[in-house]
């Protein structure tokens, strides 16, 4: 017997000890093939914050291995396990909008007219984030520009692959619109809002309202380092900042195939630029192109991309890339130029940079109003740990109040 519980104690160790040997490992390997870049807000916070969702990734990817939960659940787990109580501000309701959850934030003073309404679609790749998540963001959205805010928990990749994430969006963006009164909210002051793929699912979604004569017209749009094209991912902001956490080019790459169908068999085709026939490529140069980038943004480094040709069998997996549901900045002019004024964050340290500078130009050079607020010091992510204790950066204060 004795000798049976010493040989489980030094199973016990061994196993515990190969775990840790391979979870530093693996941290180890990430930390050594990531970058800092010395312009960036509070490089240490950085670093730390990335080893913790790096370590969160791997037991994860452990715990899949054993059969015990899939890697995606344990994150998401991970992500949403922390509720905020009751806010003395703001009352706060789950409902549901034709099927789709969401979260309303209303100001608990009085108005003497009717305020306006904020709808936020969170970010996460289209396969992480809640309405957990982004908890803080949009109480402090709601209290401190005293507005109705509503979020919305669409289905997630890539168990619910495109277009769910966008029609779960649309529906309750026009469940609200068609029930605004309801909420005390002006129809006149609605507003659209998300953040990285929630920016794209509301760049998405402004461009099929743009053109709706039964609804009232958008006020605004916000948009929060969106990711908004898939066509190029050799952008000067994609090369430079190809391995600065939180977000790096290939995880992207990885994050838009698992929304477009949960597969990300094509990923090298994606970054190298072979999964769309060049002369499609080429049709889009219009709009997506690096000689449209200001030159101070490739002070940094940048190699031109040179095209290569595309396998059929590779583009038949991918051509919705070409749809503006999935990347809006592919839309036709004649909806860009219906669109409302638009408020677009963009972080200099952020591989989603580029599509925000391309989308800003092409709203501007289509008459739409744009307040461009750029994050010298900022990366992607940022304004999401803007309120969190140690883990706050005072650049995501200032992304914050500038959206307020």
């Amino acid at each position: 017997m004795a000798v049976a519980y010493i040989l489980l104690v030094l199973f016990s160790a061994v196993f515990i000890a190969a775990f840790i040997l391979l979870v530093m490992g693996v941290i180890n390997f990430d930390y050594c093939n990531s970058e800092i870049p010395p312009g960036v807000s509070q490089p240490v916070k950085l670093r730390i914050i990335h080893m913790i969702l790096i370590s969160t990734a791997v037991v994860g990817q452990i715990l899949e291995n054993l059969g015990i939960c899939s890697q995606v659940s344990f994150v998401r787990y991970m992500q949403g396990r922390k509720t905020l109580g009751a806010d003395q501000n703001l009352f706060i309701k789950d409902l549901r909008f034709d099927k789709v959850p969401v979260r309303i934030y209303q100001p608990k003073t009085p108005s003497a007219s009717q305020r306006r309404g904020v709808i936020f679609f969170h970010g996460g790749g289209w396969i992480f984030g809640s309405l957990e998540t982004h908890e803080k963001l949009c109480r402090s959205i709601a209290k401190e520009s005293k507005s109705v805010v509503v979020s919305v928990g669409y289905r997630l990749a890539p168990e619910h692959k495109y277009p769910a994430a966008y029609e779960d969006c649309l529906n309750a963006t026009l469940h609200f619109m068609k029930d605004i009164e309801h909420y005390g909210v002006d129809p006149a002051r609605i507003i659209i809002s998300g953040d990285s793929a929630g920016g794209n699912l509301a760049a998405a979604v402004s461009q099929t309202l743009a053109s709706r004569s039964d609804l009232p017209k958008l006020r605004a749009q916000i948009l929060i380092y969106p990711s908004l094209q898939a066509l190029d991912f050799n952008l000067p902001s994609y090369q430079q900042n190809r391995a600065v956490p939180l977000l790096f080019r290939e995880r992207a790459a990885f994050y838009v195939l698992q929304y477009l169908h949960g597969d990300a068999s094509a990923l090298e085709d994606v970054l190298e630029g072979t999964h769309i026939p060049s002369d499609i490529i080429l049709n889009y140069r219009k709009w997506v192109n690096a000689d449209y980038i200001p030159r101070k943004f490739k002070v940094r480094g940048y190699k031109p991309h040179v095209l290569l040709e595309c396998a059929t069998e590779v583009y038949e997996k991918t051509k919705k890339f070409c749809e503006p549901n999935l990347c809006p900045l592919l839309a036709e002019d004649a909806v860009v130029q219906q669109l409302p004024e638009t408020f677009l964050l963009t972080c200099e340290y952020d591989v989603l940079r580029d599509d925000g500078l391309l989308y800003k130009k092409r709203l501007e050079d289509n008459g739409v109003p744009v307040t461009w607020y750029h994050l010298e010091d900022g990366f992607h992510g940022i304004i999401n740990s803007f309120n969190s204790d140690w883990f706050s950066f005072s650049a995501g204060k200032r992304g914050v109040d500038n959206i307020v």
